[in-house]
């Protein structure tokens, strides 16, 4: 078994010096190990120049998981920040602060997402009496 052909941005590596991705390679070689294939095992053990492309193309995923997150969490702390001031009127409405009415039902189905499963809505009182044994 061989770890296989590492990747960068879903290409195999060919980044780094001119015409070759690694200063001891040599120009215009465009062998799979000089494009970062890997054809040793972690139980046999990588050689350096392997263990740079298998560490390259880790640190290209963890580099994208946190740009990710960060797009991701950008997007939500801009979400919250737009509906921070609407509210769960006792009607069943979400309203702004001066009262205008922004949904007749919350969620457009008038259920609480607490109080559902898979997007049905269920009575807890009767699941907990259901489940305890006891009516509240």
């Amino acid at each position: 078994a061989c770890v296989g052909q590492q990747s960068i941005r879903g290409e195999r590596i060919h980044r780094g010096y001119s015409d070759r991705p690694l200063a001891h390679s040599k120009p215009g070689d465009r062998s799979p190990p000089a494009r970062g294939f890997v054809a040793s095992s972690f139980r046999k053990g990588l050689n350096p120049i392997e263990m740079f492309f298998h560490a390259a193309g880790g640190r290209e995923g963890l580099v994208d998981t946190a740009v990710r997150t960060s797009q991701s969490g950008y997007m939500q702390r801009r979400l919250v920040n737009a509906l921070q001031d609407l509210y769960v009127e006792y009607d069943g409405s979400v309203r702004t602060p001066e009262g205008s009415i922004i949904q007749f039902r919350y969620g457009e189905d008038g259920i609480d997402p607490a109080r559902s499963v898979h997007g049905k809505s269920i009575s807890v009182d009767r699941l907990i009496e259901r489940v305890a044994g006891w009516r509240l």
